[in-house]
């Protein structure tokens, strides 16, 4: 423990600027996964209203649920059951769900779903006015309907956009193999479409007058051509950026990226495109004005067999510092979760996070989409196992006891890397955020001290002994451990 404040302090700023010398390259932020629930059918989005941190939402594809996780219990009353008017199999069901930027006011929200033609609908309904668990299921009210011709490629992702407070929809082909009748390029067709809908301006919608195509030939409503089911996109909710995970055909998955400065009218190229290869024609194809994904993958064979991709969100919470600005993503039918970063023009930070995030008991498959929480940490939705997982920091498990001035004392630190350095640092003004580029880890502490380091053991344990100054008699010190891609939790105590 800190012989005196000031003296540590300086002592700490020459260690730390000495931690390249003594880590191995920097990793990222060690991960795990939490079950936040069990129990579920078929579940197939996660959501929350703006700024609700004690509640998340869960679709249901084929029962036709919205149900409630509130304070980390599964209500047993459904927020609304809309089973009776969906219809169910493959890619149909109940889709999407949207909360209006206003809801905590006016309690609306939005759902997409197929009707039981194999319609997509999207509809408004409204809170109940006696209870913020339960819907209003007699409030209803079709945004639109847009005729499917066949039973896939409907697509199903609807949001708010983050700048401009309008409503997203991604829309598929429509189906079958190959958008045989070529709608995603058809300008008079919202089939293979992003849409934009101001759903406050007028009834049922009314048309931005900033979208791309009013004037002109295109339909009105359309924002982007060229997708072929855009199953799972997402906002990144500081930027406005948009991130378009589409479904590929036979061979690629692909991502693209939308600008938040975006006037629209972006083509994402199916079906003359998949992925960045030529598909219609299969060899010199026109690629003029098209955007092409800036990530890419293929199917593949054994042992991983992908076949469609799952988009997810940017991370933008606060229990892992480390992972801001991060874009999470996976594959269907293999299960592979991946990270990265891009910043619109240049990809970083690729990472597979499967094995990180296997849970220590039982399996995460079937991923049908990722969620993201009021506050902005993300979860992962298994459709096979009825699951919802959360993302969470695999943190050291750090121990301290009582301290009294004038003392030894040891802290400890349990569930490090066999083998690797560990840091332990302080603070004598509280908690905080601060960067340690040198550790690739950002530390819970305010104007943090380094205390001393040790080398973990073959078990991950290490420790740090020293006599406690006198002088922080009465004061609070806050303590934390740090390795290369990792922390440990914050241990505030009174120096007795």
């Amino acid at each position: 423990m800190p012989q005196t404040s000031h003296s540590l302090i300086r002592r700490a700023s020459l260690a730390l600027a000495g931690l390249a010398l003594l880590a191995p390259l920097a990793q990222a932020q060690k991960l795990r996964t939490v079950q936040v629930v069990s129990g579920l059918s078929e579940p197939l989005f996660l959501t929350a209203p703006p700024g609700d941190t004690t509640r998340l939402f869960i679709l249901e594809q084929n029962s036709g649920l919205i149900k409630i996780i509130k304070n980390g219990s599964l209500l047993a009353t459904p927020f609304l059951n809309v089973g009776a008017l969906a219809s169910q199999g493959g890619e149909r069901g109940l889709l999407g769900l949207a909360f209006h930027p206003d809801y905590a006011s006016n309690g609306f929200f939005y759902i997409n779903y197929t009707n039981n033609s194999g319609h997509t609908v999207v509809a408004r309904y409204t809170v109940s006015a006696g209870d913020p668990d339960v819907a209003d299921s007699g409030s209803a009210f079709t945004i639109i309907t847009i005729n499917q011709p066949y039973s896939n490629h409907n697509g199903g992702w609807l949001a708010f956009g983050p700048n401009d407070g309008y409503l997203y929809i991604g829309m598929g082909d429509g189906g079958d193999a190959n958008d045989p009748q070529e709608r995603a390029q058809n300008g008079q067709e919202l089939l293979g479409k992003m849409l934009r809908l101001d759903v406050d301006g007028g009834s049922p919608y009314a048309i931005p007058g900033s979208n791309p195509f009013v004037g002109s030939a295109p339909l009105d409503e359309i924002w982007a051509f060229g997708t072929r089911n855009p199953w799972r996109c997402a906002f990144d909710r500081l930027t406005g950026d948009l991130y378009i995970a589409d479904v590929g055909q036979g061979s690629w998955e692909e991502v693209s990226f939308q600008p938040g400065n975006s006037p629209g009218g972006e083509n994402y190229g199916w079906d003359i495109m998949e992925g960045r290869h030529c598909h219609e024609p299969a060899v010199g194809c026109n690629q003029t004005g098209l955007v092409l994904p800036f990530y890419e993958y293929s199917h593949g064979g054994f042992p991983n067999f992908r076949c469609s991709i799952t988009g997810g969100y940017v991370y933008r919470g606060s229990a892992i510092p480390g992972l801001q600005g991060t874009y999470f993503f996976a594959d269907y039918c293999s299960g592979q979760i991946w990270s990265l970063r891009y910043d619109g023009t240049t990809m970083t930070d690729f990472r597979e996070r499967t094995s990180e995030l296997e849970p220590a008991v039982g399996a995460i498959t079937g991923i049908t989409s990722f969620g993201e929480d009021a506050s902005g940490e993300i979860y992962i939705v298994d459709a096979d196992g009825g699951e919802i997982w959360r993302i969470a920091p695999d943190l050291m498990t750090l121990s301290v006891p009582t301290l009294t001035g004038g003392s030894a004392a040891t802290v400890s630190v349990s569930d490090a890397t066999a083998n690797q350095v560990v840091f332990f640092g302080y603070s004598l003004t509280g908690t905080g955020l601060t960067p340690v580029s040198q550790l690739n880890v950002t530390l819970g502490l305010d104007n943090p001290g380094l205390a001393g380091s040790d080398r973990a053991d073959g078990q991950g344990n290490a420790s740090l002994g020293a006599v406690v100054p006198p002088v922080l008699s009465g004061r609070t010190v806050w303590i934390q451990a740090a390795e290369n891609g990792n922390t440990s939790n914050v241990v505030a105590t009174t120096v007795l």
